[in-house]
């Protein structure tokens, strides 16, 4: 009970403040939305420069994690895009529901693994989303596109979609660190400093603009479709990704990480992804909230596995 206290209560009363702080009217949509662009473009791709650039690691140990990470989303992904096709799910809903099934919150996720685990544990997840978050904004690009009702030829949205890729902050901050740690491999004082600096407001920030963003309003029309989301994101992957990780022989710290990043909510990036290519934001925005409360069961379990 200890564990679960020092490391999951910290993360989800930052959510829960968030959310107070909205509903008081403290904090604004505005406010959020230039909060989470902050987070996203500038401060969470410094942390993973910093954390990959100041402490060089050898790739090829992480690449059984990333291996089942990827092979648990991709199974995920199968199951649930034959749910849509045989249960008749809209082609409204359809993206916004696969994406909520495998996509996973990366800001609570280094928040629990740098509390639960320390530095090495935040550097096992960088690498771990650095080398997985093309696969995932991929598969929830392509439902979208083959799903949704968009007019825009699909050479286009493929572009696009490799634009976005190319340009995506994170992966560049992991890419930059990477090289940066095999370049060089330490940072000088004045650097490491600012570093730390800008990295200890990254995940408060964070997790304070998704508990301003959480909303169970649409639960009473999309609880069932939420909650069948949920039940992939919580409950199959973590089942698949066990057997995954287990299968490539990855033990120790590396299966904690990887089991602790099955078990995370959905993400928010989801709602604008859903709302760029004419999916239903309601249902996304019910999904985020529903899985980031029901998270705490597995995320625990996560932890006491270590």
């Amino acid at each position: 009970m200890s564990l679960l206290l020092d490391h999951l209560f910290p993360v989800f009363a930052l959510l829960a403040l968030g959310c107070m702080l909205r509903r008081a009217r403290i904090t604004t949509e505005a406010y959020l939305a230039v909060s989470d662009r902050l987070v996203y473009f500038i401060f969470f791709p410094a942390m993973l420069f910093w954390k990959l650039g100041g402490a060089p690691k050898n790739l090829g140990d992480d690449l059984p994690l990333v291996g089942a990470a990827t092979a648990a989303v991709l199974c995920v992904y199968a199951l649930s895009t034959a749910c849509i096709v045989w249960g008749k799910i809209g082609a409204f809903q359809a993206g916004s529901f696969s994406q909520s099934c495998f996509r996973i919150n990366t800001y609570v996720g280094m928040a629990v693994s740098i509390s639960a685990f320390g530095e090495e544990g935040g550097r096992h997840f960088a690498v771990l989303i650095g080398l997985t978050i093309p696969t995932l904004n991929v598969l929830s690009v392509a439902t979208l596109i083959w799903f949704g009702g968009e007019r825009a030829p699909v050479s286009r949205r493929i572009a696009q979609t490799l634009r976005a890729l190319l340009l995506n902050p994170l992966i560049l901050g992991c890419l930059a660190g990477i090289l940066y740690g095999r370049a060089v491999g330490r940072f000088p004082p004045f650097l490491e400093n600012t570093l730390r600096l800008a990295s200890s407001v990254t995940l408060p920030l964070a997790l304070l603009s998704i508990g301003g963003m959480l909303s169970l309003k649409g639960l009473r029309d999309h609880w069932r479709l939420s909650l069948l989301a949920s039940f992939f994101k919580l409950a199959v992957l973590p089942a698949v990704g066990a057997l995954w990780l287990k299968g490539l022989g990855v033990a120790g710290l590396p299966f904690t990480v990887g089991m602790l990043y099955f078990a995370l909510p959905t993400s928010t990036a989801l709602y604008i992804l859903s709302a760029q290519l004419n999916s239903d934001t309601e249902l996304a925005s019910t999904a985020i909230a529903l899985s980031t409360l029901l998270s705490f069961g597995p995320m625990a379990a996560a932890l006491l596995l270590a």
